[in-house]
């Protein structure tokens, strides 16, 4: 009986076995492709499609549920009240006089400052106050299967931490929020009833009569001014927002779903009107739904998420010219928006914030304005790669406006 040589069939696996076998080969075969696509399929400075659910939280003043390819963050926003006289090591703008002097003029809100100077001084004023008061408190939290590294029952997680702290300087940095809608006035009744109006004919004296100076009915008391200042308006407590960002699902650098989710959340965010009663000595809250406001933003920044995969580690910067060594052909690879697998292989991140700019007053003349930079790992990334990703980030910029302002 003859014996039958051996198969001479090759042996072959899925693409998911040697995407664990050898990731970085994987990743590589993948990008020095004919058509250049990422495992995923998308190129390399394709986004992953984004989806956005605003309002999906009923016990929240505002809510938003983010999915970003396999990664998905819900974020719903709540308001406590912070009274003016419970602040302590710092004295905030409270009154008429100290309003109008930090914004100009008469008036007590930002959004009426007209001079651009004059705003942008007041804006860095606020920013300051809002940050002195914390009036923003940001909680990021890695729900447990989210992804195997997170395991139940165990204290929040040094990247947790992080992404909370990043998220707050955010916030304070691009002066997204104003304290014009977080500050809650008290109006005395005389403030507001006979404001404007002339005194009674009876406290005007008669046109022949004479004065004695001698008599302390004829002219103003000691106490007048204090008791005129008291008749003023003054803001007696803020709006402090908890704003809590869950992580659902995690693939890939959450920090920019993270973000979107907190502006559209704040978007959808409405807080109950709010006034201040004298007698009860507490803020009282209106429970009529079209009485509650939003909130106002300074613009729309968003933030963008980058790798650099470096195929061969000899630093030949961002988009190297191609080299040969033999057959070996040498890259370095900008993915933008990258996934789970991408981040393990990718040597060095970038995270860049834009918002459009507005040129003085006139909505024609927009400019991107860089928000913020941060960079971690690796040494490819220069001064011009930068001017790059900041090109990349801005032409993003436009569609990721129209997608939160249609949720």
């Amino acid at each position: 009986m003859a014996i039958q040589p051996p198969s001479t069939t090759p042996l072959t696996f899925p693409p998911t076995h040697f995407a664990k076998l050898a990731p970085r080969s994987y990743l590589r075969a993948h990008l020095s492709s004919s058509s250049s696509r990422r495992p995923s399929g998308r190129l390399p400075s394709e986004s992953r499609q984004q989806s956005i659910n605003t309002g999906s939280l009923t016990h929240c003043y505002g809510s938003a549920v983010v999915r970003t390819g396999d990664t998905a963050v819900v974020c719903g926003i709540r308001g406590e009240i912070l009274n003016a006289d419970d602040v302590v090591d710092y004295k905030p703008a409270t009154t008429v006089e100290a309003l109008t002097e930090r914004y100009g003029g008469d008036s007590t809100r930002l959004d009426a400052v007209e001079d651009e100077n004059q705003r942008n001084k007041a804006r860095k004023a606020d920013a300051e106050e809002l940050a002195e008061l914390n009036l923003l408190v940001p909680n990021v939290e890695l729900s447990t299967g989210c992804s195997p590294n997170y395991l139940p029952g165990g204290p929040p997680s040094e990247e947790a931490q992080s992404l909370s702290h990043r998220i707050l300087s955010l916030l304070h940095t691009s002066h997204l929020l104003s304290m014009d809608g977080l500050r809650i006035w008290y109006h005395p009744p005389s403030s507001t009833s006979t404001k404007n109006q002339p005194p009674p004919a009876e406290a005007l004296p008669a046109e022949n009569t004479s004065m004695s100076l001698d008599d302390p009915k004829s002219y103003p008391d000691e106490d007048t001014t204090e008791m005129e200042e008291s008749q003023l308006p003054k803001v007696k407590a803020y709006w402090t927002l908890h704003i809590t960002l869950l992580v659902l699902s995690l693939s890939g650098p959450p920090f920019s779903t993270l973000w979107t989710a907190l502006i559209a959340a704040i978007r959808n965010t409405r807080l109950p009107r709010a006034r201040w009663d004298a007698d009860l000595n507490s803020v009282l809250c209106s429970p009529s739904i079209s009485e509650a406001r939003s909130l106002r933003m300074n613009g729309l920044p968003m933030a963008m998420s980058f790798g650099v995969f470096e195929a061969e580690r000899d630093g030949t910067g961002l988009v190297s010219a191609s080299t040969q060594t033999g057959m070996e052909q040498r890259r370095n690879w900008v993915l933008t928006d990258m996934d789970g697998f991408e981040a393990n292989c990718c040597d060095e991140e970038v995270t860049i914030a834009v918002r459009n700019f507005d040129s003085g007053r006139s909505k024609k003349r927009k400019a991107i304005e860089v928000l913020g930079i941060e960079k971690g790992g690796g040494g490819i990334v220069g001064r011009n790669e930068m001017r790059e990703l900041a090109d990349l980030a801005s032409s993003r910029l436009g569609e990721w406006t129209e997608l939160i302002e249609g949720s």
